[in-house]
């Protein structure tokens, strides 16, 4: 059961229009917690919306596009007087996958932008607060693509291994002031973005996660951070942070290309 008292009355949830965002939607409203929920498709946002109204919270929605350099100040107008209890951080998506050298570099910087700019100053807009009221829980979604280097996703699996390195020093931080920090390591994920990619939800022995087991669980262990790895995928994360590197790059390279049809 989410503790109201210490995450409530307000949660503010980035990427809260479909997949695992939408999941957290759910499961925050189902506890009663009321939402602010910010993704760039209007009509997906509307309808998680709607959804999460059903459980009698109030729901403030917002449609911004992260990469928008007045992002974060739209924010922060949009939020002003709430008193938010919990920051998720879900706007994990590559935006552009190419070999490195030979690629679109302000692409590239796109990339970093969504994955780590927006991250560290959504996490220091909310995180601050919550660190002088002495209550709160940061969520970031991370990806098991932060654990090793990945061809044409370079920047993106840089960017994942970022996020966890800094949730880890987050959770010294603020632990001691009373909020929980946890940096939800993800596998694959059964969601909509990782249908438009093209990924093989099929392929033999692929261990693939539902959404909404997704939500409940990192909302489940939101204090046992600084790291909690989703579901099964718990022994490939040890695995991928072991040595030899280039044995093991290899072999996650064969999976991916594997699981995108392109083996």
């Amino acid at each position: 059961m989410i503790d109201l008292t210490k995450y409530g009355p307000w949660a503010f949830v980035v990427g809260g229009s479909e997949g695992v965002g939408a999941a957290f939607a759910d499961e925050l409203a189902r506890a009663g917690i009321n939402l602010v929920l910010l993704a760039r498709k209007t009509g997906p946002l509307e309808e998680t919306a709607a959804k999460a109204r059903t459980f009698g919270v109030e729901v403030r929605t917002l449609s911004i596009d992260l990469l928008a350099v007045d992002s974060v100040d739209q924010i922060r107008r949009a939020t002003t007087g709430l008193d938010i209890g919990m920051m998720i951080f879900n706007a994990g998506a590559n935006t552009y996958g190419h070999e490195f050298v030979t690629g679109d570099l302000e692409a590239c910087r796109d990339v970093i932008t969504l994955n780590v700019d927006r991250q560290l100053e959504l996490t220091q807009l909310f995180g601050a607060p919550m660190r002088d009221r002495g209550r709160g829980g940061i969520i970031l979604v991370g990806s098991l693509a932060g654990f090793v280097g990945s061809e044409g996703m370079s920047i993106y699996s840089a960017a994942k291994a970022f996020s966890r390195i800094f949730a880890e020093g987050l959770w010294l931080e603020l632990g001691e002031h009373g909020v929980d920090v946890v940096e939800l390591i993800l596998g694959v994920t059964r969601t909509p973005a990782m249908e438009r990619a093209g990924l093989n939800f099929d392929l033999p022995g692929l261990n693939a996660s539902d959404p909404q087991h997704v939500a409940r669980e990192g909302l489940e262990h939101l204090t046992d951070g600084p790291i909690w790895v989703v579901e099964s995928n718990y022994e490939l994360a040890v695995q991928r942070v072991g040595f030899p590197r280039a044995e093991i790059v290899r072999s996650a390279s064969e999976e991916a290309r594997a699981m995108m049809g392109r083996a």
